[in-house]
């Protein structure tokens, strides 16, 4: 009798885990979630570049076309969130998500931002933060370096909480660390193609939860509804 109840006890436990984790993965809005991409257009984002964005198949597509950097930053400044999303690359080439990002004016020169690095070759660090001048700022541990599904979609949760960040791909947190010497602390949210034509990038499902309790959420299109 121990046996099948500690059995039955295993099986409701893995079974709420992966609740848990599915909840995780879809964020529901009534957690402090918002959407930040509709899966039709590219509301309350605003290109920087020339690079060529589009929405295509529900999903945000993003490719190099002139050789030189692209980005798609959020329209509000977030300083402390929790960000969602999901991410595919269809080539090698550097990408990432870049935070408390801003620009020079009508350029893709970078100002302030740190950049969580995505790259689908193994050994480049997905998950890690580079920027803000310092160049890399941390790597994920060598075990780590082979979460990224390389040609497939990936799941990325990054919470950014004062001068720690957290970053979870694929269920596995990669990466949590306390910056001792931040650098900016205020900016966009951006998708980023690297220079050199490589970028050919898909991210859907982004979700933000704001933390700054000063700012009023940005508004936000309604998810659309899964068939």
């Amino acid at each position: 009798m121990r046996t099948i109840l500690s059995s039955a006890a295993c099986l409701v436990a893995l079974t709420l885990g992966g609740l848990s984790l599915a909840a995780d993965r879809v964020p529901e809005p009534s957690t402090g979630w918002v959407s930040l991409f509709n899966g039709k257009d590219l509301t309350n984002w605003v290109k920087v570049g020339s690079e060529k964005w589009e929405v295509e198949q529900g999903a945000i597509h993003g490719q190099g076309v002139t050789g030189q950097y692209g980005y798609l930053r959020t329209e509000a400044k977030y300083r402390d969130f929790h960000l969602s999303l999901r991410f595919k690359c269809d080539a090698d080439g550097n990408s990432g998500v870049f935070y408390h990002s801003d620009f020079a004016p009508n350029s893709v020169n970078i100002t302030q931002g740190i950049q969580v690095e995505i790259d689908r070759t193994i050994g480049k660090h997905t998950g890690g933060l580079y920027g803000d001048g310092r160049r890399w700022i941390a790597w994920p541990a060598p075990e780590h370096e082979t979460v990224i599904r390389p040609y497939d979609w990936n799941d990325m949760l990054i919470k950014v909480e004062g001068n720690r960040t957290v970053v979870r791909l694929n269920g596995v947190v990669v990466l949590d660390f306390t910056d001792p010497a931040p650098k900016s602390f205020d900016g966009y949210i951006a998708l980023q193609l690297h220079s050199g034509l490589l970028g050919n990038m898909w991210f859907k499902d982004i979700f933000v939860r704001s933390l700054d309790k000063d700012r009023a959420p940005a508004p936000a299109p309604a998810a659309t509804k899964k068939k």
